[in-house]
């Protein structure tokens, strides 16, 4: 098993910044790959940014210029970056956890809103 806790979120202006972080506890060494996704109202769970499966850092490409993932594996943390926020980035951001059965964790959640 494994618990993942985010935290960071918060309400925002335009062209801000914040930073996301997701600490995991249980089976550390049972997990593969890390990543953050987002849930906007009435839209779709999405993937954000996520570690390769060499441990490259890799956001999507909308997003590519704005938002970065990191990782401090001695705090069991992963990171989300995120510069010059738009109203269009409003909302939930989760993090993931993916282990060596293929068994797929989220978090629960932290909302983040982007508003004048």
């Amino acid at each position: 098993q494994v618990q993942l806790v985010e935290s960071g979120g918060g309400s925002v202006s335009p062209g801000g910044s914040l930073r996301l972080s997701c600490t995991a506890s249980g089976s550390i060494p049972s997990v593969n790959h890390m990543a953050w996704f987002r849930q906007a109202p009435r839209k779709q769970r999405e993937m954000v940014a996520a570690f390769t499966d060499d441990g490259s850092p890799y956001s999507v490409d909308p997003l590519k210029s704005r938002f970065t993932i990191s990782d401090d594996s001695a705090r069991n943390t992963i990171y989300l970056q995120m510069n010059n926020l738009v109203p269009e980035d409003t909302a939930v951001y989760y993090c993931t956890a993916v282990d060596h059965s293929k068994t797929q964790y989220w978090g629960q959640g932290t909302q983040v809103t982007v508003s004048s």
